[in-house]
């Protein structure tokens, strides 16, 4: 038998593992996955806007499945928070960063201020 490399025990694990995984080692964060995929957008504009950015790539940089990314890009969407275009069969995806927050607590903030958070 064929010892195992790290990689190959990676590739073993199976999607439920791996969900279990990344719900041990946070079980809550301060901001929503719907900031998460504004700011994963945000940290790669040129992507976004040239459609090179998948929701697969969004899906796996904050953690969730990429069916969620899917419902919160619709959702951001309708409330006027990202336009999504097209160019060909890409999907591009702007951020306005002048809408405020919803909630009334914050909703003197904007997205502008919210994406200032993950700047790396």
């Amino acid at each position: 038998m064929k010892p195992q490399t790290p990689e190959s025990e990676a590739r073993a694990k199976t999607k439920v593992e791996a969900k279990a995984e990344a719900r041990a080692e946070s079980s809550w964060t301060f901001l929503t996955n719907h900031a998460h995929v504004l700011i994963v957008l945000s940290q790669n504009p040129e992507e976004a806007a040239a459609g090179e950015i998948t929701l697969r790539e969004v899906a796996q940089q904050v953690g969730i499945t990429e069916r969620a990314v899917t419902k919160i890009i619709g959702e951001l969407e309708e409330a006027g928070c990202i336009t999504r275009g097209r160019q060909g069969r890409h999907n591009i995806y702007t951020i306005n960063p002048s809408v405020p927050l919803r909630h009334a607590i914050e909703s003197h903030r904007t997205i502008r201020d919210l994406l200032k958070l993950g700047r790396k």
